[in-house]
């Protein structure tokens, strides 16, 4: 963006900046990564709303870091033993300016309402650079479904949708999996939902192949930030093929990004979970990657078991990945994992490129480091859309009564993530010194941005 914008310097643009940021905080005491999240996109879309009457008069920014609304309701249910146990639901329903809410549900003890806010207003900017109609929301619990016997998941899963049945719909709001509600937490939601509707209808995504699901909805979010990545090196004449690659997370996520990295020709090195990291420097070959599979989604074992298993790999009990040497680095486990020592540690072992497959897993001031160092970096509401992409598609599988082939929607992923990657570069891109680099966090936020915003203004003060 130019130094001066209608006659005001950048300056009063970071001065507007900390003027908003002041409201939001004061709006929303205590809910940290929310704020990091609406710093990070305010930053780089001031400077559009400052060129933009409308958006000013329609306090367009004001408007979409509130919730339309927020639902929140306790869930109870019986466990195995007959005493009764209390969580709490929510369901952030962000912005549905260009189409229906869409966003996943989350079951883990980290979830609260700050946390679905930060989630929420990602999935906005995110479901927007998709190219398809879709606005964004959150939700989920603080249940823990780690440990819980089939039965137990399925009641609480059956309460919770007791409670969120009549806030949804396909017109309405189309909840997905994150993480802790996968195949068999959405299978127990859609029974419940049909069972008190009577409907069978695209309310829920990520279903089964058999009814209604879509073919490649888990691979999707992991092998499209790694089409996000291809994308980005192919700016640099770099290729996949040959590259040494990390990946935190060892669930959904990880395990896709794993096998995309495979076909395309790179060696992968790490995965993780919550007690640390296994480092195989012989690679994580699709053998082994099918016994990762077994591990955390049949038995839900510990990603220390790789390390007794194989050979040659070893366990770092509470440690990240970022510290071993890579070329490509795809943090694909939660927010704020990547922190500025982690960054430069990245950088300094030779790393070229991040692809965020976790929703904002980066700090700020591990975001500045790869700023200064140039590198490409992909944020998460660029780099991960995969996911939700293909959950639109199965949206428009349902509402159309067809079925897509693997192929066919591994083709339309690679085209939406290759056209997200143009939209960014459109935005993003710094031409003056005689740079080229491609600023993607910026080109992200205002690509996703402006499309809202013009919706909004189009659709007047409601």
């Amino acid at each position: 963006m130019s130094t001066v914008i209608e006659g005001r310097t950048t300056a009063t643009c970071g001065d507007a900046v900390e003027a908003f940021m002041e409201r939001v905080v004061a709006q929303s005491p205590g809910e940290t990564v929310f704020h990091q999240a609406v710093r990070e996109a305010v930053r780089s879309v001031m400077p559009v709303v400052m060129e933009n009457k409308a958006y000013q008069d329609s306090r367009i920014l004001d408007r979409m870091v509130v919730p339309d609304r927020v639902i929140m309701f306790r869930v109870t249910w019986v466990d195995d033993q007959g005493q009764v146990q209390v969580n709490r639901g929510y369901r952030v329903q962000m912005n549905a300016a260009i189409g229906p809410y869409k966003g996943g549900l989350r079951f883990h003890p980290s979830v609260n309402l700050g946390v679905l806010k930060f989630l929420a207003f990602e999935q906005v900017l995110k479901n927007s650079l998709t190219t398809l109609p879709m606005g964004g929301s959150k939700g989920g619990s603080d249940f823990d479904p780690r440990g819980k016997s089939d039965g137990e998941v399925m009641r609480f899963c059956q309460a919770f949708m007791n409670e969120l049945y009549c806030h949804i719909g396909p017109d309405i709001d189309v909840p997905a999996g994150d993480i802790g509600v996968g195949g068999r937490e959405i299978g127990y939601l859609f029974g419940q939902y049909r069972k008190l509707t009577h409907r069978f209808n695209g309310v829920l995504t990520g279903k089964g192949i058999n009814w209604g699901g879509s073919r490649l909805r888990p691979e999707a979010t992991g092998y499209g930030a790694v089409y996000f990545a291809q994308a980005m090196l192919e700016t640099r004449g770099e290729g996949i093929e040959g590259k040494i690659a990390t990946v935190s997370g060892s669930g959904n996520v990880a395990q896709y990004t794993v096998e995309k990295l495979h076909q395309l020709g790179a060696q992968v090195v790490t995965l993780s979970d919550s007690e640390g990291t296994i480092v195989d420097r012989d690679g994580i070959t699709p053998e082994k990657l099918e016994w990762v599979k077994e591990l955390k989604n049949v038995r839900r074992g510990r990603i220390s078991e790789y390390a007794a298993r194989f050979q040659g790999s070893k366990f770092l009990k509470g440690k990240r990945p970022w510290s071993a040497p890579c070329d490509l680095a795809f943090p694909s486990a939660t927010q704020n994992e990547i922190d500025a020592t982690d960054a430069r540690h990245l950088v300094e072992n030779g790393c070229i490129c991040v692809s965020e497959g976790a929703n904002m897993p980066s700090t700020e001031e591990a975001i500045a480091v790869f700023m200064e160092k140039k590198i490409l970096y992909g944020p998460g509401k660029a780099a991960n859309a995969g996911g939700v992409s293909v959950s639109g598609l199965e949206m428009t599988q349902n509402a159309g009564c067809m079925r897509r082939s693997a192929d066919e929607v591994d083709q339309a992923l690679k085209r939406i993530m290759t056209s997200i990657h143009a939209n960014c570069v459109k935005y993003g891109k710094e031409n003056g010194n005689g740079s080229s680099f491609v600023n993607y966090v910026n080109g992200a936020n205002i690509a996703g941005f402006i499309k809202i915003a013009e919706a909004m203004v189009q659709q007047g003060v409601y």
